[in-house]
């Protein structure tokens, strides 16, 4: 079982994170942070698990009690984060923000349709957005074709 941390809970690719997590076998969502909505009810803000959980956001994020965190907080949040919070060592990290997709400070950038062999060996991810996404899938597609 994994534990989980969600950074920046209140935005929408958040809310269909923690909706996926919440339904994962081997998945425990530890915490959800967001500053704005700290001692609300998940649900109160993504409205579509209403039912699922009864986690309320918090303001702190436990990062020694997780084994991996999502960075979900709008875009240049993430750095700002990591200079206000020591990482610990050895959780990883996903970032879901544009923060660190210039691969700097460890950061691993990459579809895992692509970049698979990288990504399973990273403890940093940095997660391409959605139009990247829909690019490299398309150009993932001919490539296969091709060769």
């Amino acid at each position: 079982m994994y534990k989980i941390g969600i950074i920046g809970g209140a935005g929408y690719t958040a809310g269909e994170l923690i909706r996926l997590l919440l339904n994962h076998p081997e998945v425990e969502l530890s915490f959800v942070q967001s500053s704005s909505n700290a001692g609300n009810f998940l649900w109160q803000v993504h409205g579509g698990i209403y039912g699922e959980t009864d986690m309320q956001f918090c303001e702190d994020a436990p990062l020694d009690s997780v084994d991996l965190v999502f960075l979900c907080s709008a875009h240049g949040k993430s750095r700002e984060f990591w200079e206000a919070h020591p990482c610990p060592e050895g959780l990883k990290i996903i970032d879901l923000a544009q923060d660190f997709r210039d691969e700097s400070e460890g950061y691993v950038y990459g579809l895992p349709e692509w970049q698979k062999g990288r990504i399973a060996g990273a403890d940093k991810i940095a997660n391409p957005g959605c139009f990247a996404t829909a690019i490299q899938l398309a150009c993932f597609r001919l490539q296969r074709r091709v060769c």
